[in-house]
């Protein structure tokens, strides 16, 4: 699931995780234009509309349809391991506040920092809590949908509007009013399935949001099958199709969490639009074991797919 203090929001929901790609820091969902959407739009908007455009990366990914998005996963606060995973080459970061050592305030510095170089911050909410914005443990629809609505400004929704913080973080930076009226046309909302109740109900979930993003740990250990030492299950295997041909038949993008590249080059090849490529935490461990593997003239171990 997706949340965050101030408004941004990405939490641990037992049922299934929502998620919100963001270039600001305002209501945790991926918005280089959030806004309610106007009748009549003047030339002006327009042209703000298209330069803010161009900061949700993430977004031209799926409309261009050339590739999966790549991405990396940031469990060490820090806005410097935020640039580094930014200017890594992936095209978004997910800034983890449940698993990750990440709090409200270094999410903060986190999100900016993102989207400064260009690349679109998600952030991960670390619970359920009555005063944030998107609320976790969701298990049926018309959860969703009440999700969904508090995602978005009216009429569409019912999300509050005031925050200054967000617009600074898009270059052109736009004023409160264009920041408004491009807001709900490029929400991307998402939800992470993880669990047997979120699976089941994958075919009614996947038409309410724009992406549906696999937690293929938690969901084997919530099916009776999780990954022991980096294998999978064929039961797991299926439900991974099932939700990925459910999204697919809803014309929305589906994602994917992986654990490296051979396992991401496998996705991908699959046709998943979103995919995590590493993990800041693990790469900089398996980084170091190896390099003083090396040093010790000892050959690096085979590693088995780890979160």
């Amino acid at each position: 699931m997706v949340r965050t203090r101030a408004a941004a929001v990405t939490g641990a929901l037992q049922t299934f995780r929502l998620c919100i790609s963001r270039q600001s820091v305002s209501s945790g969902i991926h918005h280089p234009r959030i806004g309610q959407p106007l009748r009549f739009m003047s030339s002006s908007a327009m042209a703000a509309s298209a330069k803010m455009t161009t900061s949700n990366k993430l977004k031209q990914v799926f409309t261009e349809g050339k590739r999966p998005a790549m991405g990396f996963w940031q469990m060490i606060p820090g806005a410097n391991v935020s640039r580094v995973l930014a200017r890594s080459g992936g095209d978004w970061v997910m800034v983890d506040c449940e698993h990750g050592n990440i709090d409200d305030a270094a999410m903060h510095d986190a999100v900016p920092a993102i989207a400064a170089l260009g690349v679109s911050p998600i952030v991960r909410l670390p619970d359920i809590q009555p005063w944030m914005i998107l609320v976790p443990l969701i298990r049926t629809v018309d959860e969703v949908k009440s999700v969904v609505s508090a995602a978005k400004f009216p009429p569409l929704g019912t999300r509050g509007f005031g925050s200054p913080i967000a617009v600074q973080n898009f270059h052109p930076e736009p004023t409160l009013t264009e920041y408004l009226q491009q807001a709900n046309d490029s929400l991307l909302t998402m939800v992470q399935i993880e669990t047997k109740e979120a699976l089941d109900s994958v075919e009614e979930i996947a038409p309410l949001v724009d992406v549906v993003f696999i937690g293929p740990f938690d969901l084997g250990n919530n099916i009776g099958h999780p990954i022991i030492n980096g294998k999978t299950d064929a039961e797991l295997d299926d439900a991974i199709a099932r939700i990925y041909k459910a999204t697919v038949a809803a014309g929305k993008k589906c994602g994917i969490f992986c654990t490296g590249g051979e396992q991401a080059k496998k996705y991908a090849d699959m046709g998943f639009h979103m995919i995590n490529v590493a993990t800041d935490f693990t790469a900089l461990q398996a980084t170091m074991v190896d390099a003083l593997a090396v040093a010790q003239g000892k050959v690096p171990g085979e590693k088995a797919a780890s979160y």
